[in-house]
């Protein structure tokens, strides 16, 4: 491969903003007859394309004299827009202090106080109007701290002019003015509202699509001109969709919106890296989702452009953390307890009664080599005994435990459990106390899973 050998010398970090790659999408758009490429925006010194857009704003504060020296910039933000702000104010010496939900990841919250700012966790699931909401609290710390900016990103025209003068020229340019369909996850609406103006200017043809989130007002606003509260609830995809309409989102430029599910979001943001290598955050999953559900409005030919707003490293906890997808059931390949028993050599039940001897139980153990077995009485479950157990009561009674009933050794019965249950929630079950549990199959038949059963299916 050739590569460009010549050395630039910026003057600062702010100069390396923009002119990020244009790079064709192959195994995760296999299904798409058209050319579909990603515009990757995590290379801006933020790793988000709201280093564009948050730099545009505090040049044009400072130029309307909003913005003085020794000012103190303002923002509510996601995170992105922050750390771009955060980025731009450390080289040109503001102090900032930024109001985000308490829905965004610990690692955006964790990178704007490396950066040196102040940030104020809010409650999500809040009206914006409500005085504990993000915006509320930005719009209340602007009034009371003396020379100081709220950049206020939704209404902010420069978010808008930002793409107008950037993102929207380098998508023309880098396709060669071939792109039919513009692709984006819509927040604030300065990215889709101000490339999308700049590339119907120069090709009223080509449309713009909207990626929205369930929970979001957006796409029945769009459609109806109705803004319905009742479209809003909690969501868990970070950065796109609105309970309130910005300024910034230009509807009339807008073609459509699609909806994608919290679900597909975080699994295509997995699929990017998987299959394209490509580490993006969980919006771009959310339009990567989006263009597959839209590929019958594209044909050959097409040359299809999305844009992935941010980078995976925003996202470690959350999207690529297991533990914490399948807290949320977005992973549907999760081992389950039916997958253990179906992997089990012997599927064999075998249980004894509270009346049989402490010797019959143990010769039984030995015989079967099994290290625990429920007590079952008229078809009922009543306990359980385990090796050590049985072994503990020989030791401690050596001469009269021949013929001892099981009854006085057994403990508690077993946990039932579902066949469905994801075995990540077996630990809610299984512990040193409580060796084993019992699932029952469609067919009615019992099965005892151990923790031995456990470590052999995975």
């Amino acid at each position: 491969m050739q590569r460009n050998t010549s050395i630039m010398i910026y003057n600062n970090i702010l100069e390396t903003i923009g002119n990020t790659p244009l790079v064709k999408l192959n195994k995760i758009a296999s299904e798409i007859e058209a050319t579909v490429l990603a515009k990757i925006e995590t290379t801006n010194p933020g790793n988000s394309i709201k280093d564009r857009m948050a730099l545009k704003m505090i040049e044009d504060a400072e130029a309307r004299g909003d913005l003085k020296p020794g000012g103190t910039i303002i923002e509510c933000t996601s995170g992105n827009t922050g750390m771009g702000i955060a980025i731009a104010a450390v080289v040109k010496g503001y102090r900032c202090i930024f109001t985000t939900s308490d829905k965004q990841s610990k690692e955006k919250v964790d990178m704007l106080k490396a950066a040196g700012a102040e940030v104020i966790v809010c409650p999500t699931n809040v009206e914006p109007d409500d005085p504990r909401s993000y915006y509320s609290i930005a719009e209340k710390l602007n009034n009371e701290i003396p020379n100081s900016y709220w950049c206020n990103q939704y209404d902010n025209p420069s978010n808008t002019v930002a793409h107008y003068e950037s993102t929207g020229p380098e998508i023309w340019e880098q396709t060669e003015g071939k792109i039919t369909h513009f692709i984006v996850g819509v927040g604030t609406g300065g990215t889709i509202s101000g490339t999308g103006k700049y590339l119907k200017e120069k090709n009223p043809d080509i449309k713009i699509m909207g990626i929205d989130t369930y929970g979001s007002v957006f796409k029945k606003y769009h459609e109806t001109g109705e803004f319905d509260k009742n479209e809003i609830y909690p969501y868990i995809t970070e950065g796109i969709g609105e309970d309130i309409l910005p300024k910034n989102v230009d509807f009339d430029i807008i073609d459509l919106f699609e909806k994608v599910t919290d679900k597909d979001a975080a699994l295509y943001t997995r699929y990017l890296a998987q299959q394209e290598g490509i580490l993006v955050g969980n919006s771009a999953g959310s339009a990567m989702a989006g263009v597959i559900q839209l590929k019958d409005h594209f044909k050959p030919g097409d040359v299809v452009v999305v844009l992935f707003h941010d980078h995976a490293s925003r996202y470690v906890g959350k999207i690529f953390n297991d533990e914490w997808m399948r807290e949320r059931g977005f992973l549907d390949d999760e081992l389950k307890v039916k997958d253990i028993i179906a992997k089990k050599n012997n599927k064999s039940f075998i249980s004894v009664e509270p009346k049989m001897s402490v010797r019959e139980v143990l010769n039984l153990m030995k015989d079967k080599d099994i290290s625990q077995l429920p007590v079952m009485s008229n078809g009922d479950i009543v306990g359980a005994v385990s090796e050590t157990s049985v072994l503990n009561y020989v030791l401690e009674n050596p001469f009269n435990h021949a013929e001892s009933k099981v009854e006085k050794v057994m403990g508690e019965a077993f946990p039932m459990v579902p066949e469905d249950l994801p075995c990540s929630q077996l630990s809610r079950f299984i512990s040193k106390k409580i060796p084993a549990v019992i699932a029952k199959d469609k067919a009615g038949s019992l099965h005892i899973i151990t923790k031995y059963d456990i470590i052999q299916s995975v």
